[in-house]
């Protein structure tokens, strides 16, 4: 594709080559912050770290009902968004109930994948545009904020209906 792309944009080969090396060495941190990302994720699995997290975790919240139960959750999710995205763990209080602590649960792991350090695709895509990750924090915080005030709002409304 560098080839097709050198001719088309008639860089001539030094310049293609050049232009190929140059999108390799700005490659090349983003996709070592990947790997280094899924090999945590790959350890952490294997090892069943995340199952042990998650055990300890569902006694104290085992057979709360709904309303007293997605808030904790979402509470207890946003910290372990780190280790696991989303779960089933909270034993089985109906069909509604679950459906409610899964999307607190879902929610609570996608939210911070919008602020961490730890998403390598975000950390990668930052690094891509070399843009500060102080940068992007101050122009999302405050969208974040509110974004997080109306899903623990809507889950709350759910429950209590």
């Amino acid at each position: 594709m560098a080839i097709v792309v050198g001719a088309v944009g008639r860089l001539g080969e030094g310049e293609t080559a050049r232009a190929f090396v140059r999108g390799v060495v700005d490659i090349a941190g983003p996709a070592f912050l990947v790997t280094v990302a899924w090999g945590v994720s790959v350890l952490m699995t294997n090892t069943q770290t995340i199952d042990t997290v998650l055990s300890a975790l569902e006694g104290p919240i085992a057979g709360a009902s709904s309303v007293v139960l997605v808030l904790p959750t979402h509470a207890v999710a946003l910290p372990l968004a780190f280790l696991v995205i989303r779960g089933d763990r909270a034993g089985d209080p109906g069909v509604r109930a679950a459906a409610l602590i899964l999307t607190a649960w879902s929610i609570a792991g996608g939210w911070p994948l919008r602020l961490l350090p730890t998403n390598a695709i975000l950390t990668a895509g930052l690094a891509l545009a070399r843009f500060g990750f102080d940068q992007y924090l101050r122009f999302v915080l405050m969208l974040m904020a509110i974004l997080l005030a109306v899903t623990l709002g809507v889950l709350w409304l759910g429950a209590a209906l």
